[in-house]
């Protein structure tokens, strides 16, 4: 079996983020083959762990996948900062053999943006709206380049690293099975330490935002790579998750004063593209909220929005949100496809001087002392119930293989990739199942 083979019947989807089906994703020739460790969400360990604990399994995926796209340069972006886990990385280079290097990142966010770690590590921009393959790249997360290893031992994607912490007791990073319900994981890292809370699925800066009621139906997927407690009052992702957007378009029209400074900070921008959060706001603020959005060329910047929040986060001076008016322009323009200017790209030669210390922004957030709170400890553990999506990745849900108590063992397919893109699904546990539907619930073996 072919290494693509392997790595589609194993189920492999980006870990990182979206859930690109890997198959898919390196069905390529390149000349730069990247690794993205750059553990960009501040709060997370989750990569951090994979790079100390299993640097060999690391490198031999990375290995097997650069050799396959035919990668004449391959590097692993680590943050300078994280000199552990460097010394890991690069110590199983030189045990290996292979030729592959350690790019050394400047401790800033989004450093894990894959645009960001084509720039620095090629100095290439990567086209607004476009992929880094369109410069000759291929970028994956470190926990994908584990998974590649297990598949190319047969084993399927089963299990997932992901970072507990913020108000919990013991904020741990966890190895768990896919599905495995939130509330066991905030359960087994001791709980939580406030009432009322609410839950961060991802990292701080763009993960999903939900209240604490709601915890009760997340689970676990391919994608998830962290649970982060928090105060239901008193820090930026709390305040905004409670803003309708409607309050914030009108809070944009009274407030914006046109400063410009989400624009000078914006980091797609600074590579080169023509992205200015100022102008969209200024537009918007013209507008009534009811009235469709007219075709504008400055409204459409909208659409190359990586969503990262340094302008809502961090630059604007007064509070506003023009991540979430980028985005609320997206979903009115759903479908459309961003015209690439005929213009060529020029990286802003102030880009050293603007990037922006995780610390600072979380400082920002109201999230500081969380940042101090570093995650140690890892554990491992299996619950007595998993639900697995059907859907955990970009693309068509897999189809299920399985029905309502049939018995199944853990690595076994239960459903299958449905077209191109999508990714074969397996058991995480051994156990019965107990219901077939958007997602496959499975009763563990006591």
């Amino acid at each position: 079996m072919g290494l693509l083979d392997s790595i589609k019947d194993a189920g492999i989807v980006g870990a990182g983020g979206a859930g690109f089906p890997t198959h898919v994703k390196l069905d390529c020739r390149v000349e730069y083959m990247l690794v993205n460790a750059a553990e960009c969400e501040p709060l997370l360990a989750t990569d951090k762990h994979i790079m100390n604990s299993h640097p060999d399994e690391v490198l031999e995926g990375l290995r097997a996948v650069a050799e396959h796209v035919g990668a004449g340069h391959t590097f692993i972006a680590v943050k300078a900062v994280n000199e552990k886990e460097t010394f890991s990385m690069k110590d199983a280079i030189g045990r290996s053999g292979f030729r592959a290097e350690v790019f050394p990142l400047d401790n800033y966010y989004p450093a894990g943006d894959e645009q960001m770690i084509v720039y620095d590590i090629t100095g290439r921009t990567v086209p607004p709206s476009g992929i880094p393959l369109e410069v000759g790249a291929v970028v994956s997360n470190v926990a994908t380049m584990w998974n590649v290893s297990e598949a190319l031992r047969g084993r399927p994607v089963t299990h997932k690293f992901l970072t507990v912490t913020g108000e919990v007791a013991r904020p741990a990073v966890l190895k768990v099975p896919i599905g495995t319900p939130f509330t066991d994981c905030i359960a087994f890292c001791g709980g939580v330490r406030t009432e009322p809370f609410k839950i961060i699925d991802g990292g701080p800066m763009m993960g999903a935002v939900s209240d604490g009621s709601d915890v009760n139906s997340k689970y676990v997927t391919k994608t998830t790579s962290g649970i982060i407690v928090i105060p239901a009052a008193g820090n930026f992702d709390s305040r905004t998750h409670d803003t309708a957007i409607r309050k914030i378009l009108n809070r944009a029209k009274s407030a914006c004063i046109q400063c410009s400074f989400c624009t000078d900070l914006c980091p797609r921008r600074l590579i080169g593209h023509k992205l200015r959060p100022n102008m969209v706001m200024r537009c918007m603020s013209a507008m009534d909220f009811e009235s469709p959005i007219p075709d504008s060329p400055i409204l459409e910047e909208a659409l190359i929005c990586c969503e990262c929040g340094v302008c809502e986060t961090y630059a604007c001076p007064m509070s506003l949100s023009p991540r979430q008016v980028n985005k609320y322009i997206k979903g009115r323009y759903a479908g459309r496809k961003y015209k690439r200017p005929d213009e060529p790209l020029i990286p802003v030669p102030a880009r050293e001087y603007r990037k922006i210390a995780p610390s600072r922004i979380m400082a920002r957030m109201g999230m500081y002392d969380m940042y101090g709170n570093k995650v140690r400890d890892f554990a491992e553990f299996t619950p007595a119930r998993v639900r697995i999506p059907l859907k955990q990745h970009i693309g068509a849900p897999a189809k299920p293989l399985v029905e309502a108590g049939d018995r199944v063992s853990a690595g076994q397919r239960i459903a299958d990739a449905d077209g191109h893109v999508s990714a074969n699904i397996h058991a995480s546990v051994d156990g019965v199942v107990t219901e077939v539907g958007s997602a496959i619930e499975i009763k563990a073996d006591a």
